[in-house]
């Protein structure tokens, strides 16, 4: 497939890139894909500085094509230690099931990058290829010294407007982060209304309006997803769930079981997890949350603190229920292949993919 201006800039030979996926995707995921002729991914969010510069590091010796490196743009919690020890009381009865207690006082386990020189340090000093941002955008001063050391900037999108803050901001491109799509909300400020736009329509809005290319994301799976992303406008596609399954990533077998079952044929979104609105397999956990005497939900990232103990409390007792199942609304469609074998396939669906469309306008215009 002939390349455009968004893969001709990232330098890959495909639409195809690989959702960062933090706690999912792996240095040998991302490689794979990138080795394949697409863009691999990494989620550094949920790492510290030292821990992004070694997993930049591993994919480097893995591969040397460029890979994307992507980090969580939120504002930094506020704590409210009512609120936490409420949410703590009311899962302790759970926790008790497997013989577990909640964490005594709940912490914010990840640093914004909004507010993390140390992270910002190690992008200027690794140079990886690609920067992207969820859940906003940092500030000038940060993007400044990004593009000072050479490295192409992206982030994601779940609106008009906000879409319009990353163009003024400069970034090369923008995630049109559709409903559908797995994982964290990308909305930049979660008190506000959500305009709840599918992938479709935000793509044709951004492609539209925009000079900077657009990169299709939520509930992609295939070729003919692809296909269909690209007819909108889009230059690319993201996808993340049709990765998952991928025998280099670093999901549990309770995970992997239900997203290759019948289970994947139902998402929901969810805050009882993590403290933030994110789509996910039904489970023991998001049914936990629909329970309507809940108390108030701690804040993002603090409710992941309790969140990740009771998964672990139950997975210990062989309880995969109450896991970050993050998946997209297709996730039904999910194959389990290696990543190089995955991106063989994705090609093949897209040409033949656009192939038919080729054949069809030819029939109509006879």
């Amino acid at each position: 497939m002939s390349k455009n201006a968004l893969t001709s800039l990232l330098g890959i030979d495909t639409p195809i890139i690989q959702a960062p996926m933090a706690g999912v995707s792996t240095p040998a995921l991302a490689a794979a894909v990138s080795n394949a002729g697409g863009l691999g991914s990494l989620g550094v969010g949920a790492m510290n500085a030292e821990g992004a510069r070694k997993v930049i590091r591993e994919t480097r010796e893995l591969t040397g094509r460029p890979f994307n490196i992507n980090v969580f743009c939120h504002a930094p919690a506020s704590a409210d230690a009512a609120v936490e020890q409420a949410w703590t009381d009311w899962l302790a009865p759970v926790f008790a099931q497997y013989g577990a207690t909640p964490p005594r006082k709940l912490s914010e386990i990840y640093t914004s990058f909004i507010v993390d020189e140390a992270m910002l340090r190690v992008f200027v000093e690794e140079k990886p290829a690609i920067v992207s941002f969820h859940f906003g955008l940092p500030s000038k001063e940060y993007i400044d010294a990004l593009r000072n050391a050479g490295i192409k900037l992206i982030a994601s999108a779940t609106n008009v407007r906000e879409a319009e803050q990353v163009v003024a901001a400069g970034m090369d491109a923008i995630v049109a982060q559709g409903l559908e799509a797995g994982g964290h909300r990308g909305i930049f400020d979660p008190q506000a209304d959500d305009d709840k736009l599918g992938t479709f329509a935000l793509t044709r809005l951004l492609a539209s309006r925009f000079d900077v290319p657009v990169i299709a994301a939520g509930g992609i799976m295939d070729g003919a997803g692809i296909a269909a992303a690209l007819a909108l406008g889009a230059q690319a596609a993201q996808l993340g769930t049709a990765f998952v399954p991928c025998t280099e990533t670093s999901i549990d077998e309770g995970f992997r079981r239900a997203i290759l079952s019948d289970a994947a044929g139902r998402t929901t979104f969810t805050s009882a997890i993590s403290g933030r609105k994110a789509r996910s397999l039904v489970n023991k956990f998001t049914e936990l949350g629909r329970d309507a005497q809940a108390p108030a939900i701690p804040a993002y990232p603090i409710t992941y603190d309790a969140g990740k103990a009771l998964h672990a409390a139950a997975k210990a007792k062989n309880e995969f229920g109450y896991g970050a199942q993050w998946a997209g609304q297709a996730a039904a469609l999910a194959r389990e292949l290696p990543a190089a074998e995955l991106m063989a396939r994705l090609q093949a669906e897209l040409q033949e993919s656009i192939a038919g469309l080729q054949q069809y306008a030819s029939r109509r215009s006879v």
